[in-house]
């Protein structure tokens, strides 16, 4: 027997449910709801690239597809998908930095981390019930809405626990995580992807409203060929689902705007983090901009924004690469930080605790 490293045996509390023990902390509840989002997003693409309509549309529009792909070189179908191909890449997006928000700052008691889901998820959920306006209930939409919302508040509910006891609340979110330097490669990475998150923010909360009211933008009817009248005319139901997808849309997109405009103004970046907001810019761009290619909406005035939005969240990313000289120095202000500790007299367990909270804190 090994001596010198005895291994520490877990104990278990008798007195713990299954149910307790499963939920624990919280973060196994929202770290479901990220899965479900980027299952969700999944399922989207995978309808649109079978051109595959849901039972409740063929029900709600009472025609095949079929007949509609028969008008204008089947735009009308192709326009609808695209809504939900854009959609899908915003729920994997979010998906991926819920996960990410779960994984660590959340781990950690991080205050902001825990704010920022409440508002982006509130953002999200009640982006739903848009349908209200345009008079479109998607049921199975509605089904992993109510699904959803039950694990994300009681997530959000046990994980309160894992803070300070001292917090800023909603004012946490005030400050941001490290000074923001221009000049520096670093700082001027943040900064586009600040410059981004808020206007993703900004744009999902126009779409949403347009989607809701208007429907269209001058570019979508020289696409589609027909006039809001004209669709009514071929179906009154036409335009409602149209809208319902539209809103839908622009919800994640602002909901997936403000949960990077946050994380990116809140945190020092991170190895993990970079891998995050790389494969979320990935996965919403790349959606959103290509699905218009096969769909042939090209019109330069519609792709425009998109491109240039992804690139400058691509300079972004690509300034905010923790380098290797970047990872030494945190390993060696941690190393530091360790030996000084080693160095001080015996202190109580509460206040290791407090300098162990602070070094994670500081991403160091």
């Amino acid at each position: 027997m090994d001596t010198q490293n005895p291994k520490t045996v877990p104990t278990i509390d008798n007195s713990t449910g299954m149910l307790a023990a499963l939920i624990g902390d919280g973060r196994s509840l929202l770290a479901l709801v990220a899965l479900g989002l980027v299952l969700s997003g999944i399922f989207a693409l995978f309808l649109s690239a079978t051109g595959t309509f849901l039972p409740h549309d063929l029900s709600f529009l009472g025609m095949e597809p079929r007949t509609l792909c028969d008008l204008h070189q089947c735009r009308i179908v192709h326009f609808i998908f695209h809504d939900r191909v854009s959609f899908g890449g915003t729920l994997l997006a979010i998906g991926t930095l819920y996960l990410w928000l779960v994984a660590f700052p959340l781990r950690l008691g991080e205050e902001w981390a825990w704010w920022t889901l409440l508002l982006s998820g509130t953002i999200g959920f009640l982006s739903f019930l848009t349908y209200l306006i345009y008079g479109y209930l998607d049921s199975w939409h509605g089904v992993a809405t109510a699904g959803l919302l039950p694990l994300f508040l009681g997530g959000i509910w046990k994980t309160h626990g894992l803070l300070p006891a001292q917090r800023k609340g909603w004012r946490s979110l005030l400050q941001p995580g490290m000074p923001i330097e221009l000049t520096t490669r670093m700082g001027f990475g943040r900064i586009c992807l600040l410059f981004v998150g808020a206007g993703m923010a900004l744009a999902g909360s126009v779409i949403t409203i347009l989607g809701s009211t208007v429907v269209f933008v001058p570019q979508d009817i020289t696409y589609l060929g027909f006039t809001p009248a004209q669709l009514n005319a071929i179906n009154l139901h036409l335009v409602p689902l149209i809208a319902h997808d539209r809103a839908g849309f622009g919800g994640g997109l602002a909901c997936c705007g403000l949960t990077v405009l946050l994380i990116v103004w809140k945190t020092r970046p991170t190895l993990a983090l970079w891998q995050a907001l790389l494969a979320g810019g990935i996965m919403g761009f790349g959606c959103a901009i290509g699905v218009h290619y096969p769909m042939h909406y090209l019109i330069v005035s519609h792709l425009a924004p998109a491109w240039a939005g992804a690139a400058i969240y691509a300079t972004g990313i690509i300034c905010l690469f923790p380098s290797s000289a970047d990872r030494n120095h945190r390993e060696d202000t941690l190393n530091k930080n360790h030996q000084k500790q080693r160095e001080k007299p015996l202190s109580s367990p509460k206040t290791t605790h407090l300098f162990q909270y602070k070094v994670l804190r500081r991403g160091l």
